[in-house]
């Protein structure tokens, strides 16, 4: 058994990323996800209502797709009964 140059080992290449599939939907995926949250993590921890107010405006993208969600979640059954209630 050859054990080569122990000093000065030689690496191969790192690992790579299982191929997909689906390469259009992860590209998809992560096209939303740079949009909903384009910034990095605030780390400043001097004060908490700084730190919040910044971790509130890292998340402003979530937020703003659960607002929709929750929007889309009642309005359209609420449509929905309407039309099936009110056929005028």
């Amino acid at each position: 058994m050859e054990l080569g140059n122990i000093s000065k080992p030689t690496y191969g290449p790192g690992p790579e990323a299982p191929g997909s599939s689906t390469p259009g939907l992860v590209t998809m995926a992560h096209g939303f996800l740079r949009l909903v949250q384009p910034n990095p993590l605030p780390v400043v921890l001097c004060c908490f209502s700084f730190f919040l107010s910044q971790l509130l405006l890292y998340e402003l993208g979530f937020l703003v797709c659960v607002a929709i969600g929750v929007l889309l979640i009642i309005l359209v059954p609420l449509v929905g009964c309407c039309f099936c209630c009110c056929r005028c």
